[in-house]
C-alpha cells in the first residue's frame, strides 16, 4: 500500500458515533425526498394513471377499435384508491431514486480510494439512464403490443357465440404496467453490474463469453417468470436481455483493455523511478572527483 492510499485512509476513518450520524443524516435526506416525490406523485395520481393509459388506447387501435371507448373498472369501493397509493409509491421511487443513490453513494464514498471513486461515479449515473431505457420501450412498445395481444382475445357475440369483452381492473393494469417496467429496467441494468463486477475482478469477458448458452436460457427462463404468461412479452423481455449481455461482453472487454493499458503505463512509471533512483545513488565520475 502506497504511502497515498494510507493517507487516504487515515483521512477517511472516523469513530463509529460519527458514522451513525453520518447514517442517519442520508436516511432522512433519502426518506425525505421519497415522502415529498410521494406526495406529488399521489396528487397528480389521476393524470399519471390516465397517462399510463395511453399505450392501452394504442393498442385499441392496432386491434381495430375505437380508442375513445376504453375502459377500466375496480369491483371494491377502496380498490381505486389503494391504486392511486400504489402508483404514488413506484412513481415517488422513480422521481426519488437519484437522490436516494446520490446519498448512499455520499456515504460510501468517504471509504473508497480516489480512483474507485472516480470508477463508481459513471456507473451511478448510467444505472437511471438504464432503466429510463427500459421504461421508454415498455411503454411505447411492449404494453401496446401486450395489450393489443389480450384485446385479439375478446370474442364478437352471435347466434352461436356469447359475447366476450375485455374489461381490465384498475389494480390489474397498474400491476401489469409496474410489473413490465420493472423487469425491463432491471434487466436494463445488466451492463452496469457486470462491468461493476469486471472492475473489480470479480468477472471476466471470456467467463461471459463461455457462459453464453447458459445467459441464453436464464433470460427466456427469468422473462417466463416476471412477465405475464404470454409469449409475446416473454420474447420481447428474453431478447433485448441477450443483446445486453453481449453488450456487457463488449463492455468488460473495453474495461479489461483500459486497466491492461494503465497496468503497462504504471509498470512503465516504477521502471522510470528506480531507473532514475539507481542513477541519482551511482558513483560520481573519477576525473570529476579529481
Amino acid at each position: 500500500m502506497s504511502l497515498s492510499e494510507k493517507d487516504e485512509i487515515d483521512k477517511s476513518s472516523a469513530p463509529l458515533i460519527e458514522h451513525l450520524i453520518e447514517l442517519r443524516r442520508r436516511l432522512i435526506w433519502s426518506i425525505g425526498g421519497f415522502f415529498v416525490a410521494f406526495l406529488v406523485c399521489f396528487f397528480f395520481a389521476k393524470k399519471l394513471f390516465n397517462l399510463l393509459v395511453v399505450p392501452f388506447k394504442w393498442a385499441t387501435q392496432w386491434a381495430g377499435l375505437d380508442p375513445h371507448k376504453v375502459e377500466l373498472i375496480y369491483t371494491a369501493p377502496q380498490e381505486f384508491f389503494f391504486t392511486q397509493v400504489k402508483l404514488a409509491m413506484f412513481g415517488g421511487m422513480v422521481i426519488a431514486f437519484p437522490l436516494i443513490a446520490t446519498q448512499i453513494y455520499k456515504f460510501i464514498a468517504p471509504g473508497l480510494y480516489k480512483n474507485e471513486r472516480a470508477a463508481f461515479l459513471p456507473f451511478l449515473i448510467a444505472s437511471p439512464i438504464l432503466f429510463l431505457m427500459g421504461a421508454a420501450l415498455v411503454y411505447f412498445f411492449f404494453t401496446p403490443m401486450v395489450m393489443w395481444f389480450f384485446l385479439a382475445m375478446q370474442q364478437a357475440g352471435t347466434d352461436s357465440e356469447v359475447q366476450i369483452s375485455l374489461l381490465p381492473k384498475v389494480s390489474e393494469y397498474l400491476s401489469l404496467i409496474m410489473t413490465l417496467i420493472f423487469s425491463f429496467g432491471l434487466v436494463f441494468q445488466l451492463p452496469v453490474v457486470t462491468s461493476l463486477m469486471t472492475r473489480v475482478g470479480l468477472l471476466s469477458s471470456q467467463a461471459l463469453v463461455d457462459k453464453r448458452r447458459w445467459a441464453i436460457v436464464i433470460a427466456f427462463v427469468v422473462a417466463a417468470v416476471l412477465t405475464p404468461p404470454d409469449p409475446l412479452s416473454q420474447i420481447g423481455l428474453a431478447l433485448p436481455t441477450i443483446i445486453l449481455y453481449e453488450v456487457a461482453i463488449w463492455t468488460a472487454r473495453m474495461i479489461e483493455k483500459s486497466q491492461q493499458r494503465e497496468k503497462l503505463a504504471r509498470e512503465k512509471q516504477e521502471a522510470d523511478d528506480s531507473t532514475g533512483e539507481q542513477s541519482s545513488e551511482s558513483p560520481a565520475d573519477p576525473a570529476q572527483q579529481s
